[in-house]
């Protein structure tokens, strides 16, 4: 599925996901899918290290053919590949995006033993609640500890909101934001994910897993055509992820122009710079930034560190050129940063990358 325009800058996200995504895998078949993907097997046991958007999308697949199932191995029952292809053909041809959704959720419950998907709508809002029963003692080596188990309720969790937020939206033909995402477990280390995916209002320790939405969404025409239905079909369901890692709103224009200032070998725009460019007061830009969970300085080192990670997987650069690149005084100040934001130094990460990746 095509990233929607002025969004195919490089992005990434934790190594949390991967992770996961691999967890059902012994050792032979994890090292083979990390491998097709891209992925450095050594970044695993880096908690802070991320990868790009598009490497965990082919991760994926990778998992999904080597288990058979588009879900990770996380349910007692698998959904097999082409099950999410099917679900898609069958809610093509409703009326309304509700009614599409509704059909998708009963698709979902033929899939699934120990997930449950319900949509309800009250006080003006939709609310999508996912019922999770994954235990222990089910399934496989994917649950040999308690610790498992939690990691893989958490990551169920995590996967079957991005397909279902990924198919509203497609259904609704538009980025449909999340006003709000309850958590059924505690905030995990890459919490902050959440935010970039879903939105800024996160909650965590709540009894179910809840997204809500303005409930108008539901009566709108369903915008699927065959064309729209093939390209979304082309990549998925793995490509699904890649639109839930791509923000829109004011949060993900500051993006671009801040991203488009590095490419020309630009000092990133100060607030004010940025407001100006884009018509509003310094003032203004902060509480609408700040509205959408996006305050300028994290968002800027955000920027810095995508790019920072595609240019030392490129290796076309020293590590002190690309310091340089990126507006950082100095190399030592671009590692203090670097090693902050990843958890390793500049020189180990690209190592680690070019274990697995090829040159070029």
């Amino acid at each position: 599925m095509p990233s929607p325009p002025g969004t195919d800058r490089p992005r990434s996200v934790s190594i949390a996901f991967v992770r996961s995504a691999v967890r059902a895998l012994d050792a032979a078949a994890r090292a083979t899918v990390l491998d097709e993907a891209g992925i450095a097997p050594a970044l695993l046991a880096q908690p802070g290290a991320r990868v790009p958007a598009q490497a965990f999308a082919r991760l994926w697949m990778a998992v999904a053919l080597a288990l058979d199932d588009e879900f990770f191995g996380l349910d007692a029952r698998r959904m097999k590949v082409g099950s999410f292809a099917m679900l898609c053909h069958a809610v093509a041809g409703q009326p309304t995006v509700g009614a599409a959704l509704r059909q998708a959720l009963r698709g979902f419950g033929l899939f699934f033993d120990d997930l449950t998907v319900s949509l309800r709508v009250a006080g003006g809002q939709a609310l999508l609640q996912i019922d999770n029963r994954i235990r222990t003692h089910v399934h496989t080596h994917f649950h040999a500890t308690a610790g498992d188990a939690a990691d893989a309720r958490r990551f169920a969790d995590e996967t079957l909101l991005v397909m279902l937020h990924g198919l509203l939206c497609w259904l609704a033909g538009r980025r449909v934001p999340l006003a709000r995402v309850d958590w059924a477990h505690p905030p995990p280390a890459h919490a902050d994910e959440y935010r970039r995916m879903f939105g800024p209002l996160q909650r965590f320790d709540a009894t179910a897993t809840v997204a809500v939405f303005d409930a108008r969404v539901l009566a709108a025409a369903a915008t699927v055509t065959p064309a729209s239905l093939k390209a979304f079909l082309r990549d998925a369901p793995q490509s699904v992820f890649l639109k839930q890692v791509v923000p829109t709103g004011l949060g993900d224009r500051a993006r671009r122009l801040c991203r488009s200032a590095l490419d020309q070998g630009q000092a990133a725009p100060t607030l004010a710079e940025l407001g100006r460019a884009l018509g509003l007061s310094t003032a203004t830009l902060r509480r609408r930034l700040d509205a959408e969970g996006a305050a300028w300085g994290p968002l800027k080192d955000e920027v810095r560190r995508d790019l920072a990670l595609q240019l030392l997987a490129e290796r076309r650069l020293s590590v002190a050129d690309i310091a340089t690149r990126l507006g950082f005084e100095d190399a030592s100040t671009f590692y203090r940063a670097f090693r902050k934001w990843t958890g390793s130094a500049p020189g180990a990460w690209r190592s680690a990358q070019q274990a697995t990746l090829p040159a070029g």
